[in-house]
């Protein structure tokens, strides 16, 4: 009976997101708060979900941009992007090595605060040979440190009365996974969220080049490196919506559709996210993953106040 409950109250939740009333903090507590006190029924299913509804939400938005913008925003986004995952992995992995943090680990946890959070995670551990401890760990830390930003950045973003398109470019960049980047820029104003979007993707295809170099000294073969593919079917949504006669017509629906997803799947990311699984990190690796973010965040935060208008 109890499962059934459980099961049953899980489902309204999830309904719930999509109503407007619903944004994605809101959304993102009530998760938090479901996994503190409920067995969660559908783990694995969330967790594929979780998956797939991301990228097909992220796709979705690229029906609200405009190509020149996206371009644009990706200018502006590209040299912090170099610099910031740069010197996040660089520092990351020193600071493992000084306090004998498991470098496997601490590569991890670099790995997912430069790039793009739980994705670069799955795409540097088979080339690394992470077991699944490792794996989990790494996760953990990282997807803390998410749902506090998530809360905090906008808090942040107002207290510096920074513009949206400084908030975009900041937010993409400091913040680990591309679902808190998009609910964090979704409460901050639209510009930001496309923006946001867009440096954030383009940030994510650094994947690539980070997996080679982990490869290269790892010695594993180049073939495990995954290729996050819908990165190419959100440009061909920003492609379509700046060139497509006529599509204003479905856009907005499509664009509409894709935030509720985007608010339902930070639901998902909070129901997952219990204390006992928090318990099972150690001290050391969050220490890791708190003190890159902080500095990231701080470096970036001064270099969009002084660089960007």
């Amino acid at each position: 009976m109890k499962s059934i409950a459980t099961s049953a109250l899980f489902v309204i939740l999830c309904l719930a997101c999509m109503l407007p009333v619903v944004n994605p903090p809101i959304a993102l507590a009530a998760g938090i708060v479901f996994a503190q006190f409920f067995q969660h029924p559908f783990q694995q299913k969330t967790q594929l979900g979780i998956n797939w509804l991301l990228k097909i939400s992220v796709i979705g938005l690229g029906f609200g941009m405009n190509i020149d913008k996206a371009l644009a925003a990706g200018k502006d986004g590209f040299v912090f992007t170099l610099l910031s995952i740069t010197l996040t992995i660089g520092l990351g992995i020193a600071i493992g090595k000084l306090f004998k943090i498991d470098q496997k680990i601490a590569k991890l946890i670099s790995s997912g605060t430069a790039i793009c959070g739980g994705s670069a995670i799955a795409a540097i551990s088979p080339i690394i040979k992470a077991d699944a401890k490792q794996i989990s760990i790494a996760i953990g830390s990282v997807f803390l440190l998410n749902s506090i930003a998530l809360f905090l950045f906008p808090v942040l973003g107002h207290y510096f009365n920074m513009s949206q398109h400084q908030f975009g470019i900041w937010s993409a960049i400091a913040i680990h996974d591309t679902s808190s980047v998009v609910g964090a820029a979704q409460v901050y104003g639209n510009e930001a969220l496309e923006i946001a979007t867009t440096v954030k993707l383009a940030r994510a295809l650094w994947i690539l080049p980070v997996s080679v170099l982990f490869a290269l000294s790892s010695h594993t073969e180049l073939k495990k490196i995954k290729v996050p593919y819908f990165i190419g079917l959100f440009i061909l949504a920003v492609l379509a919506n700046t060139y497509i006669p006529n599509i204003e017509v479905v856009a907005p629906n499509i664009v509409w559709i894709s935030k509720m997803g985007l608010t339902l799947v930070l639901f998902l990311i909070g129901s997952t996210l219990n204390y006992r699984s928090f318990m099972k990190v150690g001290i050391k690796p969050v220490i890791l993953a708190i003190f890159i973010w902080i500095f990231i965040s701080i470096v970036s935060l001064i270099g969009v106040l002084q660089l960007i208008n």
